[in-house]
């Protein structure tokens, strides 16, 4: 599919992140005004709650986006969310008949504060790359064992919080915990010396579930995807997680950036997960391709010093697709709710410049990241910036997810003083 042309001029730039075939959404505030969904086109965002009180939207059951947030959407079901993308396609398409009652409703990005895009009901981690896996594993258990038995045959998570999700420009402070280093004799409580990233995809579930569903079935529950950074304090991962996982480590943050791009934007993007040494059973095998072409990359940017990219890998490297991990979900009888977010886990290639986290990109902080404008990174540092970004690439457009952005700052001097 190519470009589609809108009247919106920065749209139809073949490197702008929304052009007419994306219609991401997201929740915006202009000055003071209150929080309300939006749709990013070019570098604008139409009002959607003013576009549907206006009736230039409706959509049945409505109002639906008085509210801000996207849940009560995607509630409403799969007919409603491509009528949404079809009548909102339709007020922005070249030669559109209603362009002046539109574009009043039209704010630049650049002037406005970004929120939560949704309630996050409930949040759950996997670790479904195979590179990511091979990489860790080989780190800690030696190549023989990298993987761990059960990895072929289902995508491992656990669950995290979803009070800790904050949108992209959110700070994160860097946290204390509980650590013990291999020459520590007994452990101590500490801020985190090497906290890091994961650089993910999220997928928000938009449908609910109340018992086991198909890979195809999952597929269709889903409503759109977002970057997600998974903030990990290695040193407190690593004394904390056996035998139950990650807890403590893994709840100071996760980042998602501000737009949710809808499944439907990404389905000229779809790709097959790799080849399999080991057959899944049938109730996990890909009915067709559950994956996507999306380029992803990470940036490191010191305070007051330059940006430097420091991995470039693709969505396409993961070895379970989001309708996957969802169907795995299910198979206890687990009910699934709208708003249920399901992070990929780290997405890694199989080259050094394509590892999705520091620890990877480090060795373990063994072979530290050399940074534009000098200085060097095993893990990251106080006042560090961390950008992750992607889009899938069509004929002449692509498909952008905006900035999922998060500056660590220091840690509380006295955690339970408050200082």
């Amino acid at each position: 599919m190519p470009l589609i042309p809108s009247w919106v001029e920065s749209a139809n730039d073949a490197t702008a992140a929304f052009p007419l075939n994306n219609l991401p959404l997201g929740v915006f505030a202009n000055g003071d005004d209150d929080p309300r969904c939006g749709v990013a086109i070019g570098d604008l965002v139409l009002d959607l709650r003013a576009a549907e009180e206006a009736g230039l939207v409706e959509l049945p059951g409505g109002p639906l986006m008085d509210v801000p947030f996207w849940n009560e959407v995607m509630e409403a079901g799969p007919e409603v969310w491509a009528g949404l993308r079809g009548q909102v396609r339709a007020l922005l398409a070249e030669g559109a008949a209603r362009q002046e009652e539109v574009r009043p409703l039209l704010h630049p990005l650049a002037g406005v504060n970004l929120y939560l895009p949704f309630l996050v009901s409930e949040y759950t981690d996997f670790y479904a790359g195979r590179n990511h896996a091979l990489n860790v594993g080989t780190m800690f258990r030696g190549a023989e064992n990298a993987l761990p038995p059960n990895w072929q045959h289902i995508p491992i998570g656990y669950n995290g919080r979803a009070s800790s999700v904050v949108v992209s420009g959110t700070e994160v402070r860097r946290p204390w915990g509980q650590v013990k280093g291999p020459n520590d004799p007994v452990p101590r409580f500490a801020p985190s010396a090497r906290f890091d990233i994961e650089l993910e995809m999220g997928a928000i579930v938009g449908l609910p579930s109340e018992g086991p569903v198909t890979v195809a079935e999952a597929d269709a529950m889903i409503f759109g995807y977002v970057l997600l950074n998974d903030w990990s304090a290695r040193d407190i991962q690593a004394w904390e997680y056996q035998p139950l996982g990650p807890f403590q480590a893994k709840a100071t943050a996760t980042t998602l950036s501000p737009w949710i791009v809808m499944k439907a934007a990404l389905e000229p993007f779809r790709v097959a997960t790799p080849p399999r040494e080991v057959p899944l059973l049938p109730h996990l095998a890909e009915p067709g391709p559950m994956l996507y072409d999306i380029d992803l990359e990470v940036a490191l940017k010191p305070e007051g010093g330059a940006e430097t990219v420091i991995a470039r890998t693709n969505y396409r490297e993961m070895s379970y697709s989001a309708a996957q991990q969802l169907a795995h979900h299910t198979t206890c009888g687990c009910p699934m709710n709208a708003g249920d977010l399901l992070g990929s886990g780290t997405i890694s290639g199989a080259t050094k410049e394509s590892r999705g986290s520091l620890l990877e990109l480090s060795w373990d902080g063994r072979e530290p990241i050399a940074l534009v404008g000098g200085g060097r990174r095993r893990f990251i540092e106080d006042n560090d910036s961390l950008i992750l970004r992607g889009h899938a690439q069509g004929d002449g457009y692509r498909i952008g997810f905006g900035d999922c952005a998060g500056k660590v700052v220091p840690a509380l001097k006295d955690p339970y003083g408050r200082d």
